[in-house]
């Protein structure tokens, strides 16, 4: 799959703050939801917010604000693929989720949830280090 060639492609850039998750959904929403089953969209809207809040509250806690997050949406004829860029340190995801699945949380814990939901509504989550020293998290969700 890694072949194709997309249908269409935008890209984001907003500020460490978690008040920019309003303008991202916007983004999303103008641009992914006419191309996408409409009962398709609340699962992407809920991996993108995910996504985007963990950089802002993990990834960047200690940068400055003016630190920018890059997003990436590439709409495919059966897949969706979001990437979100972050510059904080590197981030083992299967460990964390391996350990998240292990532990028995309480109900009432938002701790890891956010992972979780990501994990369970994409295809394939995948979190890597890039060469110009910054981390992509990688969702893909099937269309069809």
């Amino acid at each position: 799959m890694k072949d194709k060639q997309p249908n269409a492609e935008w890209h984001l850039q907003v500020e460490t703050d978690l008040n920019a998750l309003t303008s991202v959904l916007e983004w999303l929403e103008n641009i992914v939801l006419p191309m996408i089953p409409a009962d398709f969209w609340w699962q992407c809207e809920l991996i993108i917010t995910e996504g985007f809040t963990n950089v802002v509250r993990h990834a960047h806690q200690n940068l400055p604000q003016a630190t920018l997050i890059d997003l990436e949406v590439k709409v495919f004829a059966d897949y969706l693929e979001i990437r979100i860029w972050d510059r904080g340190q590197p981030f083992k995801l299967e460990a964390k989720l391996h350990s998240i699945m292990q532990e028995q949380h309480d109900p009432k814990s938002e701790g890891g949830r956010g992972l979780l939901f990501m994990y369970k509504l994409t295809d394939e989550l995948r979190y890597i280090r890039t060469d110009d020293l910054r981390n992509c998290l990688v969702m893909r969700k099937n269309i069809t």
